[in-house]
């Protein structure tokens, strides 16, 4: 009963003074404090590090938005461009098309163009391999984002454990009749360093997921068309009825593939 009644005397006495509390709300945010309202060093380095995170989080989430939207996986313009070289049979024009641009979809095609010496079975090999790579290469680069929101909690949990040890701390030092204020610190380090783990872990699992499920259609759209416009160098026979030698013959790669 007593306890109950030092706590709401505290609770009184600084609900009749708003200034101190506007400014420790301000700060809760920022920076731990201890009871005697000195900085809490360990706290405020945790709160600072989930910021920093934080910050870290959605500039990484804009510039990897922004490095896989269809311009830059599967551009119209370079589509149009080498679809249009193929058909007239400017084998040289299409692939210098897409040696120089920087495009997911430009680096899958010269892949497997570039293997046309090889035969069809090549083009395709090569395709297939520059497209694993090149998907690869995307999802690892975004794989960073899935990192910080694994680990960004677990630093919050260690702020709260933290938090809470110094709380019990009040307790055991002031005899188990702490005073609320004695608490306060800890109790808002934990809830503190939650909440920034809480925040840097949403965005970056949310923008995380969005992304790779972005990379993966995109990817898998732009390879579909890749192969769908190399598909008219596959080897064709001639008719049913043909010899084995000349059906052989046919499907020889050095013969049927015209990019070499």
């Amino acid at each position: 009963m007593t306890g109950f009644c030092t706590m709401v005397t505290s609770f009184l006495a600084m609900a009749g003074d708003p200034g101190p509390i506007e400014r420790s709300f301000g700060e809760a945010f920022f920076i731990a404090r201890n009871a005697d309202n000195s900085i809490e060093l360990l706290g405020s380095v945790i709160i600072w590090l989930l910021l920093v995170l934080s910050i870290m989080s959605i500039g990484m989430i804009a510039a990897m938005a922004m490095g896989n939207t269809r311009d830059t996986l599967l551009p119209e313009s370079l589509v149009d461009s080498v679809r249009s070289h193929l058909a007239a049979g400017r084998y040289k024009e299409a692939m210098a098309a897409t040696e120089q641009d920087d495009s997911y979809f430009a680096r899958i095609m010269h892949g497997g163009m570039k293997e046309a010496s090889h035969g069809y079975g090549a083009i395709l090999r090569g395709l297939e391999q520059t497209a694993d790579e090149q998907t690869t290469l995307r999802f690892r680069r975004i794989e960073f984002l899935n990192v910080l929101g694994q680990v960004s909690p677990m630093i919050g949990l260690f702020g709260t454990v933290y938090g809470m040890i110094v709380a019990f701390q009040a307790i055991v030092v002031s005899g188990g009749n702490a005073d609320p204020v004695m608490l306060a610190g800890g109790i808002g380090t934990a809830l503190t360093t939650t909440f920034w783990g809480l925040v840097v872990a949403i965005p970056a699992l949310s923008g995380y997921a969005i992304i790779r499920n972005k990379i993966d259609e995109m990817t898998t759209e732009a390879t579909l068309e890749a192969e769908n416009m190399l598909g008219q160098f596959r080897p064709r026979r001639s008719s049913k009825s043909s010899s084995r030698s000349s059906t052989a013959s046919s499907s020889k790669p050095d013969e049927d593939v015209p990019l070499a």
